[in-house]
């Protein structure tokens, strides 16, 4: 007799479980080919800094960034107490000393960097010279607020609270006093400066976008919304806030070029990040997780770069005292 062939039944849960994990595996999959698909376009992206040996992803032009440094300079103006802006607010005599002496170290700084362009570009640095076609503007800002900054195409402003930083630093703003020397107000204008020409606000922008991309990217592949925050954390932690220190330690470096061939003195570089390393008791975030070098980072690293600054000042502006 023929015994009819038993065929074993499939365990409960056999069907759903095998299902499962093909399609964790075709997410795994989805996943990893949005990643690399990223990665080149992040690097397709990849352009020369020029002023340093370091490539930075760029997917904004420079058009579009002065354009949106240019609308962001006006609407900051338009929200703050600018000396001696136009009618709007009173402009005293000491104002008006203080806005010319930081225009005056503005145009030297800004004609400075025009000639370290062409000096880069003389070498054969691959570099995009763009201090000539900015629209410089310096502009200063009545707060007590120790900042200033330089917007994509040259747009400047310094609040008065950074003046007495980088002059007598007894905690309140005496024009006559805190701009009776202009060497560290040159380290910071030049420190600013720097940012615009290299690019940092268009590359911040460009890793934002590719980023919020990514995150998209990663949230439909995963299909898991933790899976969005956790790249986005991870892109933080590793990709913007480093980038971020690496843009101040660039901006320093390229400063104090800057600076030096304006003749102003380079050695006070150091002196000004320890002060502003001070400012706030002191406290700040550790470096992995701050956007900026502690400040004893950078005075070390003005120091490992002053050799090459002060041959640069001698060269052009006679000995040093």
């Amino acid at each position: 007799m023929r015994v009819p062939m038993r065929i074993p039944r499939r365990r409960r849960g056999q069907a759903r479980g095998g299902g499962m994990m093909d399609m964790l595996k075709g997410r795994g999959l989805l996943i990893v080919a949005a990643l690399l698909g990223l990665a080149f376009y992040w690097f397709s992206n990849q352009k020369p800094v020029g002023y340093t040996e370091r490539r930075q992803v760029l997917t904004t032009s420079i058009e579009e960034e002065n354009r949106m440094g240019l609308e962001a300079y006006r609407q900051i103006l338009s929200e703050e107490q600018v000396l001696c802006a136009g009618g709007r607010t009173r402009c005293t005599e000491e104002d008006r000393f203080t806005v010319e002496t930081l225009r005056n170290v503005g145009q030297k700084l800004a004609i400075a960097a025009t000639s370290y362009e062409q000096e880069l570009l003389a070498a054969g640095r691959p570099i995009q010279p763009k201090a000539a076609s900015f629209d410089w503007q310096f502009n200063v800002i009545a707060s007590d607020q120790p900042n200033a900054f330089c917007l994509p195409g040259g747009y400047v402003a310094f609040y008065t609270g950074i003046l007495d930083v980088t002059g007598n630093y007894n905690q309140r703003f005496d024009p006559r006093g805190d701009l009776a020397d202009l060497d560290k107000v040159a380290v910071v204008m030049g420190h600013e400066i720097a940012h615009a020409l290299a690019r940092h606000g268009g590359e911040r922008m460009s890793q934002g976008k590719i980023i919020q991309m990514g995150q998209m990217a990663v949230g439909v592949a995963a299909g898991d919304q933790r899976a969005m925050q956790a790249f986005g954390l991870a892109a933080q932690t590793g990709v913007l806030l480093p980038f971020s220190r690496q843009h101040e330690t660039e901006a320093d470096y390229i400063g104090l070029h800057i600076l030096a061939r304006a003749c102003y003195d380079p050695r006070e570089a150091p002196e000004l990040w320890i002060r502003m390393g001070e400012l706030g008791g002191g406290q700040r975030p550790p470096e992995f997780m701050s956007t900026h070098p502690a400040s004893e980072r950078r005075a070390a690293n003005f120091k490992e770069w002053m050799p090459e600054a002060i041959a640069v000042y001698e060269q052009r502006c006679g000995p040093l005292p």
